[in-house]
């Protein structure tokens, strides 16, 4: 009776720690094929013509339409800088350079991947739609509340995530698979 137990125990472990494995490499997947910046992950395989296996798996678990090597390369954000998970009811501001692209957008959706925009009119922010800093760099806000500058105004609450996507980026062309950095997602106030 003792080694039935143990055997069940066993199996249990082996079964919690394969599936839970598994559902870290697809959802993170830090370790295995994803690339992290910060707060920021994107998968640099999606796209390939034969993408690795994690990639695959991470294609098929999130049924989303990508864009193909070539095209670009979306990142996205769950937590800030400091590591708290985005929450919809508070005001971020986002300050930095974005590697080299052509042109970008950056866009709020909620866990389901429904975008979060308050007004249908601005349901992303553009690139060539902003205004930069004195040395280029990107500052934005997201916010449920009226922000100056370059405001992406968005409603709800709870977790939500911000996607940012290069088009025609040169970030993973060729030899080059660094990057060095990109924008700082800053926690500004929360009620």
């Amino acid at each position: 009776m003792g080694s039935i137990l143990r055997l069940l125990l066993g199996l249990t472990i082996a079964l919690c720690v394969g599936f839970g494995a598994s559902y870290y490499a697809l959802t993170d997947g830090r370790l295995v094929a994803a690339v992290r910046v910060g707060p920021w992950a994107a998968w640099p395989d999606v796209g390939q013509p034969d993408p690795n296996p994690y990639t695959r798996a991470f294609l098929a678990r999130n049924g989303l339409l990508q864009l193909g090597y070539a095209e670009g390369i979306q990142f996205t954000a769950f937590t800030d800088s400091d590591g708290q998970p985005l929450d919809a009811s508070c005001h971020y501001a986002l300050a930095g350079f974005v590697p080299g692209h052509s042109f970008w957008t950056l866009e709020a959706t909620d866990l389901d991947g429904a975008n979060i925009a308050a007004s249908p009119d601005l349901m992303v922010l553009q690139s060539e739609r902003i205004a930069r800093t004195g040395d280029g760099a990107m500052a934005v806000a997201v916010s449920p509340r009226l922000a100056p500058g370059n405001w992406l105004p968005i409603v709800g609450g709870g977790p939500f995530r911000l996607q940012l996507t290069l088009y025609d980026a040169a970030i993973f062309s060729g030899a080059n698979t660094d990057i060095d950095a990109m924008p700082a997602i800053e926690r500004v106030v929360c009620p």
